[in-house]
């Protein structure tokens, strides 16, 4: 064999084998992936950690009847808007759907106004501010009982201190019911009093024993503020007695006082003078 077949049989030599490198490159590399796609994790599963809330909500829906109502209509009279059913199931997790009872309870409540779509939070008097507030106090001369005013809205009790500090109105309590009362002072109206009337009311002479005045208050329907027979009776019980102590006067100094404080002679200069 010449040179020249020797050097076309070692091209094909090289030739071959680079395909078998090749080859064996390209079947490791299929491997290779093959594998990695074998490795690759698969993807957690997520379990839901809202256990707490889901037991929160389902003790709610399982709740009494009436512990369910106060929570929607405590939700309506906090936001006092109108909610629907699914608002107010996502607000306070109170399915009324799901539960008739609670429904027809609630559409009924003499609190609560239902529209046909929605509930809202219903008052005594329909006041928005202030600014309704006092004019309808003022239709109540004979003066209205701040217990029906107490859910107006949110801010009505600062609303009627701050009428009560510009004496807009009178805040007095009623001796009965131990509730406040509102009454107008309205300065349009000015209010005479007779001097006759004026003369009756100085001349009623109190009586001087406290217990006498309690037993008058009770005739009259009014609870006294105080109860002076059961704490005389307390102090006697504890040895005390009702009458104020005289207090004593410093003995002075005389004849017959020891003198053991001769370093301060201002002291003796009465004895000395008498």
């Amino acid at each position: 064999m010449g040179l020249q077949g020797q050097l076309e049989r070692f091209k094909k030599q090289q030739e071959k084998c680079q395909s078998t490198l090749s080859s064996i490159a390209a079947s490791k590399a299929a491997a290779a992936s093959a594998n990695g796609r074998n490795n690759i994790a698969a993807p957690a599963i997520k379990f839901s950690n809202d256990t707490e809330r889901l037991q929160h909500i389902n003790s709610i829906r399982k709740s009494p009847v009436g512990a369910q109502m106060k929570r929607v209509i405590d939700l309506l009279f906090e936001t006092r808007q109108a909610l629907t059913p699914e608002q107010i199931n996502e607000a306070c997790y109170v399915d009324m759907k799901a539960n008739k009872d609670v429904f027809e309870s609630l559409r009924k409540n003499l609190k609560v106004n239902y529209d046909g779509q929605r509930f809202a939070y219903k008052s005594k008097h329909n006041l928005k501010n202030k600014t309704e507030l006092l004019p309808l106090i003022r239709k109540f001369p004979e003066g209205i009982a701040v217990i029906d005013l107490k859910d107006s809205y949110p801010t009505v009790m600062e609303d009627l201190q701050a009428l009560k500090a510009a004496r807009e109105i009178w805040l007095l309590s009623n001796f009965d019911s131990q509730e406040d009362i509102a009454y107008p002072n309205d300065p349009r109206v000015p209010i005479k009093v007779d001097d006759d009337l004026k003369q009756v009311f100085r001349s009623i002479e109190l009586p001087r024993d406290m217990i006498d005045i309690e037993k008058d208050l009770q005739k009259n329907g009014m609870k006294p503020a105080t109860n002076t027979a059961k704490r005389r009776s307390a102090a006697q019980i504890q040895g005390f007695s009702s009458k104020p102590k005289v207090k004593k006067s410093r003995r002075e100094i005389n004849s017959r006082t020891k003198l053991t404080n001769a370093h301060l002679p201002e002291l003796f200069q009465k004895l000395n003078n008498s």
